[in-house]
């Protein structure tokens, strides 16, 4: 049987335990019809591109799909029934990857990243208190030293 990677994205009302009983209907319609999930990942609640039937969010699921295609379409009309999903995109692919998805993996280096910061050292930067470098008196630069070396030439000048 051919294989699809098919992405879902639900509305933002429903929770995840929702998305997760329509990802099981989807599953039984699958089995029912002699497919089967290979793979699933549920990406969470992420912001859309641009607003879809008034949602601003909505929940991704990535599901790897082994059946035909007759039992393909029938799936993607029944998604188009139900109220609650907003998108479907379904490709065929050669072979399904058992990798974490791109959007996954993005997601856990973020995690790593605010962890070392937040926990840890600060990063390597030229600001220590976030404005402007080390504080310097007014007497440390060149123009107060320049006018400073007038003021001492007068005086030695006007004692004279």
């Amino acid at each position: 049987m051919p294989l699809y990677e098919s992405v879902l994205i639900a509305r933002n009302d429903v929770s995840q335990a929702q998305v997760e009983t329509l990802v099981e209907t989807i599953e039984t319609l699958l089995t029912d019809n002699g497919g089967s999930i290979q793979k699933r990942e549920f990406w969470g609640l992420r912001s859309l591109a641009y607003r879809i039937k008034k949602n601003r969010k909505g929940h991704y699921v990535l599901l790897g799909l082994d059946c035909t295609p007759d039992t393909l379409r029938e799936l993607e009309r029944q998604l188009g029934l139900n109220e609650d999903v907003l998108r479907v995109l379904t490709l065929r692919v050669d072979e399904i990857d058992e990798n974490p998805s791109p959007v996954l993996a993005r997601k856990s280096d973020d995690r790593g990243d605010r962890g070392n910061f937040r926990g840890g050292s600060k990063p390597a930067g030229r600001f220590e208190s976030g404005r402007g470098g080390p504080r310097r008196s007014s007497e440390d630069r060149e123009e107060y030293r320049a006018r400073g070396e007038q003021d001492d030439a007068r005086e030695t000048a006007g004692a004279e």
